[in-house]
């Protein structure tokens, strides 16, 4: 059955490809990425997959399912397509989406004969405001067994961790004056921006080592003779659990509060960004993954890196069983968020892991639809990580 399904993704290959090269070719930001979408729904669609476009009110968000009609597991592939200013598909989004749905499509070929369902998941802006975060909150995960997806990088490696992230801003309401003939006049909001940063960083020393907080100025005064009226801060606050998160964000708030209250200023405080849950892999839908990428004849599976960054994958791993490996994609080192990055997907090599990769979710989620013991495992390590 396994070799069936491979034998139909690497006659897919040049379909696959070529959609990989095209959304590459014309990259979309979030929630403005419709060729991407026109192309994955079009391939799903011609593969046998019933498409919902437009879910949970995001134009480019998407759902196609292909159900057997007979009662089984239920198999989540995710795909993003979002791309980043300037540089484009630096971040190789083109190829996630592409390697979700030919690993749908693959399995699909034998789904009919097992039973269950494949539902395929657009999911716009990661980069961003990521869709995912949404489609957890709003229930879009209810009766799904497995969620995968697979991340292009120079190395292959273990699904890890993440970052559980709030993306915090400080709007702070001062008071104009003129800064030489009558600045007692005045109440300088930039004056409380700088304090919140001075005050977080008195707080670095009392956090512990996952805890990442980094901010900008995003306004900070309009000429050097007025004293600023308004100023605003953002910040991102991660750390390795979001019930840390929680507590160091509120420390963060209260040292804004603090400094408004010592410069008298005025403070609003909002998200400008989604948040982001922590990323827990479940272990035993990731070594079924690494099994079948070893069956497909990858020689060298590194391990999980540490969790740095924040995706909104996390999310999903708090609703449902998740993975979010990685696939390499070249011999060179490559850094994510550049043009290198980009153009290695457009290599022969890319084309090669874009095929392996559809194949090992594809076969993964076959393990999840033939094997009771595996999903019995699957769903006993995700209840007691969930308590």
């Amino acid at each position: 059955m396994k070799d069936i399904i491979i034998k139909e993704i690497q006659e897919l290959k040049q379909q696959l490809c070529h959609i990989s090269d095209y959304i590459c070719s014309n990259p979309e930001l979030g929630n403005e990425e419709f060729k991407a979408v026109e192309q994955l729904t079009g391939f799903l669609a011609a593969q046998g997959f019933s498409i919902e476009t437009g879910i949970i009110g995001k134009p480019t968000a998407f759902r196609a399912v292909y159900d057997s009609g007979i009662p089984g597991p239920s198999i989540a592939y995710l795909c993003e397509y979002d791309a980043l200013p300037e540089i484009g598909h630096g971040c190789a989004h083109n190829m996630i989406g592409v390697m979700s749905a030919g690993a749908a499509a693959g399995l699909s070929r034998v789904l009919n004969g097992l039973g269950g369902r494949i539902v395929v998941l657009g999911t716009p802006a990661e980069e961003t405001d990521g869709a995912k975060v949404e489609m957890a909150a709003k229930g879009i995960f209810d009766g799904i067994d497995a969620a995968m997806m697979l991340h292009p990088d120079d190395k292959t490696h273990s699904s890890g961790s993440s970052l559980a992230m709030d993306a915090i801003q400080m709007d702070f309401k001062g008071k104009a004056s003129h800064a030489a003939s009558s600045p007692h006049e005045g109440i300088n909001a930039l004056d409380a921006v700088i304090m919140t940063f001075n005050g977080i960083n008195a707080l670095r020393q009392h956090v512990t080592t996952d805890v990442r907080i980094h901010g900008i100025i995003k306004e900070g005064g309009v000429a050097a003779n007025i004293i600023p009226e308004r100023a605003v801060a953002q910040f991102y606050v991660r750390a390795g659990k979001k019930k840390v998160l929680a507590e160091v964000a509120e420390k963060v708030k209260n040292i804004a509060r603090g400094a408004a209250l010592m410069t008298g200023a005025g403070l609003e405080i909002s998200n400008y960004e989604i948040s982001y849950d922590d990323m827990n892999t479940n272990k035993q839908l990731s070594d079924a993954f690494n099994r079948n990428l070893q069956y497909l004849g990858e020689a060298e599976i590194h391990p999980a890196r540490a969790g740095t960054g924040s995706i909104d994958m996390g999310n999903v791993s708090n609703v449902v069983p998740a993975i979010h490996p990685y696939i390499g994609i070249s011999t060179s080192e490559l850094v994510g968020h550049t043009t290198a990055f980009r153009d290695a997907t457009l290599t022969e090599q890319a084309h090669d892991a874009l095929v392996l990769g559809a194949c090992a979710l594809a076969l993964t989620g076959c393990d999840v639809l033939t094997d009771p013991q595996l999903l019995s495992r699957i769903k006993k390590e995700f209840e007691s990580i969930a308590k």
